[in-house]
């Protein structure tokens, strides 16, 4: 996540990379029709949405429960997770839920082998497929350990990265679709995080649309409080409440007293199911 996931000695790298389909409907259908699974209800939002490195406190989400945001991500795992979440807990995890926050799980995975600065988890085209398999079962056993339960999203974090170079853009998308089979085989709708001009576009504009997230989450900085308006897509794509917009970040934000920076949001698509 732009300022949030990567350390401030490493973001600069992210923001100058990230400046340089799925059919119709197909963001839940996708995820509903496999086998003969049954699928619980999705839970979805549709609002302001914030994501900030650690899940603040109980007393700041209680401060900060005001209704212009209804919704906050938090980093449930992964091993390029850039903050410690001393407050992540299932407690804390059913004490928001309770106060009316909805919640967005997020996994910072293996990040691509062509991808600039050092991560402790990268991919390689000979490890692209397993990575992706374990990194899937991780995710759902940290969701699950929070207390989100079966048929929530888990949404990828995968920061920017030349996709015009193949053989890394390959391994990437190899990665993607383990990672979503693993979620999708524990009843996890898939999410995915990325950049309008390198790692959402790698998604967006697949060919081949096997086992690729079924919401999709951009990052396009515009100040632009919508998952429409701006998205640069086909209007058919990632459609029934399967967008989410990152739409302005680094915003200092104070509500009654409590002081946290964020990124903000615009929201239209699935959330945790805690209850």
């Amino acid at each position: 996540m732009a300022g949030h996931r990567q350390s401030k000695k490493h973001r600069h790298i992210t923001w100058a990379v990230a400046g340089a389909a799925v059919v119709a409907g197909a963001g839940i259908a996708a995820q509903t029709s496999m086998a003969a699974t049954v699928w619980p209800a999705q839970k979805t939002f549709t609002g302001r949405a914030f994501d900030t490195c650690a899940a603040p406190s109980l007393s700041a989400m209680k401060a900060w429960h005001t209704g212009f945001y209804g919704a906050a991500a938090v980093y449930v795992g992964g091993k390029n997770r850039g903050c410690s979440q001393p407050n992540l807990t299932a407690s804390w995890v059913k004490s928001v839920s309770s106060l009316g926050w909805k919640l967005i799980p997020l996994y910072v995975g293996a990040q691509p082998p062509c991808q600039s600065g050092s991560n402790p988890e990268k991919l390689t085209a000979s490890t692209a497929a397993s990575l992706g398999a374990s990194d899937a079962a991780d995710a759902v056993a940290k969701a699950s350990a929070l207390g989100m339960k079966a048929g929530s999203p888990v949404y990828l974090d995968m920061e920017a990265y030349d996709i015009t170079n193949a053989a890394c853009n390959d391994a990437v998308l190899t990665y993607v679709r383990a990672f979503d089979k693993g979620l999708h085989a524990k009843t996890y709708r898939t999410g995915f995080y990325g950049f309008t001009s390198s790692s959402a576009k790698a998604i967006a504009t697949a060919k081949d649309r096997t086992d690729l997230p079924g919401n999709l989450w951009y990052a396009l900085w515009d100040k632009q409080n919508t998952t429409t308006a701006d998205w640069p897509w086909g209007s058919t794509q990632y459609t029934d409440h399967s967008r989410g917009h990152q739409y302005l970040v680094n915003s200092k934000e104070t509500s009654n007293g409590y002081t946290i920076t964020v990124d903000r949001d615009a929201w239209d698509g699935p959330v945790a199911i805690t209850g």
